[in-house]
């Protein structure tokens, strides 16, 4: 299990993975070739996969992502250490907060 600020990425079995990533879409990389797993809309910043990999991602902002890295990748965020992950299929849950009426994911 891995966390980097309000991004809590965990290790998914192999097996699971083609039913996770049932009615998710391809997320594209960013201009600087990232895949972005959370981009904070106050600050600019992002937790970010360099490396090679796929991202899958629901139209559900509150849905939970699945990454692949095929031979493992670095997450980078401008204020977090870099966190190093080892090949295989994981799990990407964005924190999430209450705001009256709604519940959505946390946006630093």
């Amino acid at each position: 299990m891995y966390r980097q600020g309000d991004v809590l990425i965990l290790p998914l079995d192999e097996a699971a993975a083609p039913a996770a990533i049932l009615g998710l879409s391809p997320v594209a990389r960013d201009a600087r070739g990232r895949l972005v797993l959370a981009l904070g809309e106050v600050t600019g910043h992002a937790h970010a996969v360099v490396g090679p990999g796929e991202l899958y991602r629901s139209a559900d902002l509150l849905a939970v992502d699945c990454l692949h890295v095929p031979s493992g990748a670095r997450v980078v965020h401008e204020e977090h250490g870099a966190i190093s992950l080892p090949r295989g299929w994981y799990r990407v849950v964005r924190q999430r907060e209450y705001a009256p009426g709604a519940v959505r994911p946390v946006c630093d």
